[in-house]
């Protein structure tokens, strides 16, 4: 039931900040005369609660209408002027509102508020048709704070990543997928958690005497409610239904925007981001550039920045930069997906009932891509640039293998995979994704670091374990008897050399003579085509590898030519054109780390984490500012430990050290990296030259100038162009790269 409480006749002026006064006086009586000719109403008849600038000029109270004031009222400058944004223009001045406990700054529109309590409003600031407008004393703005007073239940927490809410983390302004990555997976660290919490909270004076905040040059029209709202410089709302502790990041360099039926209910909204058409979110961190819209529900979740959700559903989900689903049918839940990855329509990723409770989850590299109707039974788990075909998953999957096409069996139980799938037949993809999303990165402020080339440390990671898996699974199959070998076998242009390895598989006497005879046969039967059985890629079944001959050197010229690159990185850094015996001494001479973590689109060494975890539970590390700069600090060394990581891993390749390498050694991985290049571009221009000489790519346009209207013309197409001159840069310095090695 509302409460009544009895004014007195003076209704005294709560205290305000001696610093809200500067500059300000009380009202004269000729401008409390013009107020109340006006219809304005104070709860102070000799209106001494209200406050306007004492410079001349800088009040005109004819500007004030049909308003009502309460509490202590300090107004900017009203005077003769009007705001325009868009097509929409106002007299500057306040009418047909009602103001409790409010500061405004100067030249502010406040018209049809219809109640505005507990705010402090910058210049500029336009107010339209808002039913309810106000702040509690303790309010939090969407952070995982506690305020004076308050019970741990009312933390508010945000549970990615898992429905049962074990992986949940405290949001906060600022907070980015890095963070919210560690925080979700280092759960068995007690102390490092309760660290969390105190960074969380630092700075926080706990007193309940928050107000409400709209910065300078905000719009906010056609609202019905707003609550314990913090709005940043430059927004711009319109027709919102429901904006509840939140925060909305905006500055004049990437203003955030809230449309019709929005509602947004405890969370952060990052900046230059975008919310429009009837989107919820409810607990959530959206990031950098975002966009939800067209009714999609975002719920218990972390949205990384370069995002957009349309019209579908994702609940409890940590999601990483550059993440794309858009349809109306599909959602996502419990998964960390760890960007760059598309959600294909009618993919129902996630389930209560999958076991005995709703704990289970997914996890999915960068490039995560199921197809069409796609569904997996939790728990799951894929390397980066997975492909999954159209199809229902009825047991639990780890794919480990990066950039594979993994499809549902129509005649056995056992999943299909082609490793190193996109190197194979879907280059151009693999290629455009390379450029497409830095291209796509419309930050104007990069706080999280986000790696967009598919040939990093992370995807270099999974390769290796995935040769080092062929060779294994070779092995077996080379071991198996006449029959099952043969029903393995589907083409051998070379039985003779098939037989006689597995007259030198079985012949081994160790685990590593037999590991050798496999990785021989690899490469001298690079054209036959056997299937592998791999067993821990799906529960009870297994899994088929396809081609594993052509995915095992593809992997290889994989892992060559990120070495190169990587190499070229630092070399262009360090300006050096040649590799030089004492470049390779440098290079030796940086820590190697062998194990790395995508921690929100930044690509971490496992160490360094580790490194941080320790600063942060020992006090030395205090704040999440401080979190961020050690993120800066790595990136910073990136390239130098990229450097490192790219020797070990050309020496992991050929079983030397890099300084006992020969001359045709060196001949051999520019020849394959080479390969690489020419490939990315050859495959690029075939792709995408299909849709000019495929016929049933003509079928739909009258005549040649009409499809050239439409699809443009292939020589006139920037990317290719992009990429051809990329490529020519490339193989030059490749050529050079070595040289003084040899």
């Amino acid at each position: 039931m509302p409460k009544v409480t009895l004014l007195n006749e003076k209704n005294g002026c709560a205290d305000v900040s001696p610093e809200l006064l500067e500059g300000k006086r009380r009202l004269s009586a000729q401008e409390i005369y013009v107020l109340i000719q006006n219809r304005n109403i104070s709860s102070d008849p000799d209106w001494q609660n209200v406050y306007v600038s004492a410079v001349p000029g800088e009040f005109n109270a004819a500007q004030v209408v049909q308003s009502e004031f309460s509490g202590t009222v300090v107004l900017g400058a009203i005077r003769p002027a009007t705001l325009k944004y868009h097509d929409l223009e106002l007299k500057t001045g306040i009418y047909r509102s009602v103001l409790q406990d409010v500061v405004t700054g100067d030249d502010c529109v406040i018209r049809n508020v219809s109640y505005l309590a507990n705010y402090r409003i910058g210049s500029r600031v336009m107010l339209f048709n808002i039913q309810e407008m106000s702040c509690t004393r303790h309010s939090k703005f969407g952070e995982g704070i506690l305020k004076e007073g308050e019970p741990e239940e009312n933390r508010i927490w945000i549970g990615v990543g898992n429905e049962n809410g074990n992986r949940a983390v405290l949001p906060f302004s600022g907070m980015i997928p890095a963070d919210a990555f560690l925080w979700s997976r280092y759960r068995e660290d007690k102390d490092l958690l309760r660290r969390f919490v105190e960074l969380t909270e630092s700075g926080n004076d706990r007193r309940n005497d928050t107000y409400g905040i709209v910065a300078d040059d905000v719009v906010i029209k056609n609202c019905t409610l707003l609550k314990d709202a913090k709005i940043l410089p430059f927004a711009y709302i319109k027709g919102a239904f429901k904006l509840k502790n939140i925060t909305v990041l905006s500055s004049e360099a990437e203003p955030s925007q809230i449309g019709e039926g929005v509602e947004l209910v405890n969370g952060i909204m990052g900046y230059g981001s975008r919310v429009f058409y009837q989107a919820v979110a409810v607990r959530f961190i959206i990031g950098r550039n975002c966009q939800l819209k067209y009714g999609a529900r975002l719920l218990n979740s972390v949205l990384g920045d370069n995002s957009t959700v349309s019209c579908c559903e994702l609940l409890n989900n940590l999601i990483f930069p550059f993440h794309e689903q858009h349809h109306n049918s599909s959602f996502l839940i419990a998964a960390t997906v760890m960007g760059q990855s598309n959600i294909a329509s009618a993919a129902t990723i996630g389930s209560n009932h999958n076991s005995r409770s709703p704990d289970g989850e997914m996890l999915a590299g960068r490039g995560f891509w199921p197809g069409l109707c796609s569904d997996f039974k939790y728990d799951s788990r894929f390397a980066s640039f997975v492909l999954v075909a159209k199809g229902s998953y009825q047991n639990e999957l780890n794919i480990t293998y990066p950039f594979s096409l993994v499809a549902k069996s129509e005649g056995d139980c056992a999943v299909h995979i082609i490793p190193a799938y996109w190197f194979m037949y879907n280059m151009f993809a693999i290629v455009r994704n390379k450029f497409k999303f830095a291209a796509r990165d419309a930050r104007v402020v990069k706080v999280q670091h986000i790696e967009t080339n598919p040939f990093a440390p992370d995807t270099a990671q999974e390769t290796l374990r995935s040769v080092e898996r062929l060779i294994e699974l070779t092995a077996r199959y080379l071991k198996l008897p006449a029959e099952a070998c043969a029903r393995m076998t589907q083409e051998n242009p070379h039985p003779d050399l098939l037989a006689a390895f597995r007259a030198r598989a079985a012949a081994a006497k160790t685990g590593d003579e037999l590991h050798q005879v496999a990785k021989d046969y690899l490469h001298q039967n690079r054209d036959a085509k056997f299937l592998l059985s791999d067993d821990r890629c799906q529960k009870k079944y297994g899994a088929a590898i396809y081609k594993p001959a052509q995915g095992y050197r593809e992997y290889r010229c994989i892992l060559k030519y990120f070495a190169v690159e990587s190499l070229m990185q630092w070399s262009l850094e360090n300006q050096v054109d040649e590799l030089e015996p004492e470049h390779i001494r440098q290079i030796e001479g940086i820590p190697l780390y062998t194990s790395w973590v995508n921690a929100g689109g930044q690509v971490l060494p496992q160490e360094r984490v580790q490194e941080l975890f320790s600063s942060i539970k020992d006090g030395s590390v205090s704040s999440w500012q401080q979190v961020h700069a050690f993120y800066d600090a790595c990136q910073e060394a990136y390239c130098d430990y990229k450097a490192r990581y790219a020797l070990y891993i050309l020496e992991q390749l050929y079983t030397l050290p890099i300084n006992l390498f020969s001359a045709d050694i060196f001949d051999d991985i520019a020849k394959d990296v080479a390969y690489v290049a020419m490939n990315m571009l050859e495959s690029s221009i075939s792709s995408r030259e299909k849709d000019y000489t495929d016929f049933f790519r003509s079928i739909t346009f009258r005549n040649t100038g009409e499809r050239e209207a439409v699809l443009g013309t292939l020589s006139d197409n920037s990317f290719l162009q992009q990429l051809r001159a990329s490529t020519e840069d490339f193989c030059g310095n490749l050529e050079k790269l070595f040289r003084k090695l040899r």
